[in-house]
């Protein structure tokens, strides 16, 4: 799954694009449906007052697509949401706080990648339901900003209510606000949906304007949302012992310890990301999409433990399994999830404490209460995050062994286009559907791990594209066809992207394919010292591409968890990544996409092992645990080394073996077959199946020897 090169705290904000929850979607639906639309005749009585201005052109091209705001009345397309009711009341919140403009991220207090429907804001504002963007309301304005995948969307699902602009910086924001804001006046914001540098970033922008920046703690769009989805009312789970090595309590006292070995002696830790929390209690929720995470904060100190939750979740076994009826070091104190604020407040007033946050992942409601500075200890990621970036010995297996089950969903699937592909009977939705159903049929099987990216033709050249009703593409023979998927499984998160091509490729379409998967292979096979950064190798994955003017636009690759995020931080190939050490997963995913004609992405999850080398230790390199052959029509074995080559046959080699295990046991007899069909290893230069230049040399010149005797 693509990972753009962005902040983690930019994620809801980033990536996958693709991200569209089906919870959210089903909201909007349900609130379009109460929208005050355009009468029906309202498209005639544009097009008619266009004819008279002779601008029909753009009339016409815009009729069941994007909205056209010129016109008079303005054409609104019936996926545009009326905005107007919540613009008022949300007005009327802003006068009452005395403010002039309001600005809606499109993220939560976690600042996480994927947001509950309950945190959609930004779409209830808006009727924008693209995963990135801010939204500014000011007494008589509105506008939104979102980047270049998402510019038609927006005109498609907004009214003329809003302006879109397409800088998506905070500086181009605050320049606005500069224009639109009178001198002296406030800017409202809700700090818990500010990380601390974008609280910065607007600060700097605005602090020799006259203009400032108004914390307000209580949400405003909340108070006008009067349909406002709740938080699930589902149990919390913990984690079988199946797939568990550390116990909650070994966890807690192991990240003791790494506060007590910190020159800077905290006394408290504050952890914010939701998958923090998940981790160090072993536990699991379902209020985010496609993650099993849960509402939560911790403030663990040496010899306390604070839960914040919401409480009713908890059941008596859990209570049990926390400990919760004590108040010892190893006793876990459950707090109401809202009063994580007040808590921080009182737990910094006594005398002698610090607290140890991670930046990336703290709101600036929480770390603006953490006052004198001299209370404050800060690092990029908490030891938290660093410390679940390296599974134990049991997390590996079990990774590993989700891997393997998911192989045999991805080739059930693949196997399926094949047969349907050439009858005309699949679409870019129904493959994605089918490749969900493929996986939900494989034990310990938890749904999709974000919402697949199922792409033909023109459609594959948009990196970030996921199929709706108005973009679906039929499947065909003759087009390229990409997806990026995956699944949540109770013992692991996959992620996987193959790209094929069930006709005849052009020779273009051959190379790029072989370049990307050079890139692949490079990375994959490259041996490093421990501790290198993602960021000094990445460049392994495009050399073959750079070679010929060609290159990508997106990351090349991110951590992957254990039944938790499918992105997970703060592992992977972007400058704010930590060096990797044995035990981290990461995805390798480079690709090249043709506008207007295909896309090719190849990506694999691989596990950070050691090595030997000749004359150094401590050396490690990757093991791909994504076990799904390439397409081999599109393979132009011209351009591989011999290094890339053995390295492609051992990897056949290991799909044979273990998911061949693997189809055996589950009886899938034709599955297998198709596998071993597509696992045939490639005729390496120098082996016996295959004939060097040097060879065909000495065999012309017998022949010549042979006709001279003659």
């Amino acid at each position: 799954m693509l990972l753009r090169a962005t902040p983690p705290h930019t994620f809801t904000h980033t990536l996958h694009a693709t991200s569209d929850p089906q919870p959210l979607r089903v909201w909007i639906c349900s609130q379009r449906a109460r929208s005050v639309k355009m009468p029906s005749f309202s498209w005639l009585l544009a097009l008619y007052l266009a004819a008279l201005t002779g601008n029909t052109d753009g009339a016409v091209a815009r009729e069941s697509t994007e909205r056209n705001c010129s016109l008079t009345p303005p054409y609104l397309p019936s996926t545009a949401v009326n905005t107007s009711l919540q613009l008022e009341e949300l007005r009327v919140q802003m006068r009452a706080m005395n403010i002039s403009a309001y600005i809606i991220p499109a993220t939560d207090a976690h600042l996480s990648e994927y947001i509950a429907p309950r945190d959609a804001r930004l779409a209830f504002m808006t009727g924008f339901t693209g995963s990135a963007g801010t939204a500014v309301v000011t007494l008589n304005k509105a506008a939104l900003w979102t980047d270049s995948r998402y510019w038609v969307q927006a005109e498609r699902q907004m009214d003329c209510n809003w302006e879109l602009e397409k800088d998506v910086s905070i500086s181009s924001v605050a320049e606005w606000l500069i224009s639109e804001v009178p001198k002296g006046d406030e800017i409202g914001f809700d700090p818990f949906l500010f990380s601390l540098k974008t609280q910065g970033d607007y600060n700097i922008n605005l602090e020799s304007t006259d203009r400032s920046l108004k914390s307000i703690t209580e949400n405003l769009v909340d108070k006008v949302w009067k349909e406002r989805p709740s938080v699930p009312p589902d149990s919390l789970t913990r984690l079988p012992d199946r797939v568990i090595q550390r116990t909650w309590q070994e966890k807690v006292e192991h990240i003791r310890t790494q506060m007590g070995d910190n020159p800077y002696k905290p006394t408290g830790l504050l952890l914010s990301a939701l998958d923090e929390t998940a981790w160090l209690f072993n536990m699991r929720g379902n209020d985010i999409p496609y993650n099993p995470f849960f509402y939560s904060y911790t403030l663990l100190t040496m010899d306390e433990i604070w839960l914040f939750l919401h409480v009713e979740r908890v059941t008596e076994e859990l209570k049990v399994y926390l400990n919760a009826s004590c108040e010892g070091a190893l006793c876990v104190q459950l707090k109401g999830y809202d009063t994580i604020l007040d808590h921080l407040k009182n737990y910094v007033t006594r005398p002698g404490v610090k607290v140890w946050i991670g930046t990336e992942y703290t709101n600036y409601a929480l770390y603006e209460v953490i006052t004198p500075q001299d209370k404050l200890l800060t690092s990029s990621y908490s030891p938290v995050l660093t410390t679940k970036a390296v599974k134990d010995e049991t997390e590996q297996q079990i990774l590993r062994d989700a891997h393997v089950r998911d192989a045999v969903a991805v080739i059930q699937f693949l196997m399926w286009l094949e047969k349907t592909v050439p009858e005309g009977n699949a679409t870019e939705l129904t493959a994605a559907e089918y490749v969900d159903k493929c996986r939900s049929k494989q034990k310990d099987s938890r749904g999709p791990s974000f919402a697949t990216i199922s792409a033909s033709g023109p459609n594959a050249a948009l990196a970030h594209y996921s199929p709706t009703k108005e973009t679906n593409r039929r499947l065909t023979v003759d087009e390229m066809y990409l997806v990026d998927s995956g699944g949540q499984y109770l013992d692991g998160t996959t992620d996987i992207t193959r790209t094929v091509h069930w006709g005849k490729p052009t020779e273009m379409q051959k190379e790029a394919f072989t370049r990307v998967l050079m890139g692949n292979i490079e990375i994959s096979r490259t041996i490093f010292p421990s501790g290198t950064r993602g960021v000094n190798m990445e460049m392994l994955g495009r050399r073959a591409l750079w070679e010929v003017g060609l290159n990508y636009g997106h990351g090349t690759g991110h951590g992957v968890g254990n039944y938790f995020g499918v992105h997970e931080w703060p592992v992977g190939f972007q400058s704010n990544n930590i060096g990797f050490r044995a035990g981290m997963f990461t995805s390798i995913e480079p690709g090249y996409y043709k506008e207007n004609d295909f896309g090719i992405r190849i990506e694999d999850v691989a596990v950070v092992v050691p090595v030997q080398t000749k004359y150094g230790n401590n050396y490690l390199t990757f093991d791909t645990v994504s076990l799904v052959p390439y397409d081999r029509k599109l393979i132009d074995m011209s351009l591989l080394s011999s290094e890339q080559l053995h390295w492609l046959n051992k990897y056949y080699e290991t799909i044979r073996s273990l998911v061949g295990a693997e189809l055996d046991n589950q009886g899938l007899r034709e599955e297998k077959d198709w596998m071993l069909r597509n696992t045939e290893p490639f005729a390496e230069i120098g082996s016996s199946a295959s004939v060097s230049s040097s060879s065909l040399t000495l065999i012309a010149l017998a022949v010549a020897m042979l006709h001279n005797i003659v």
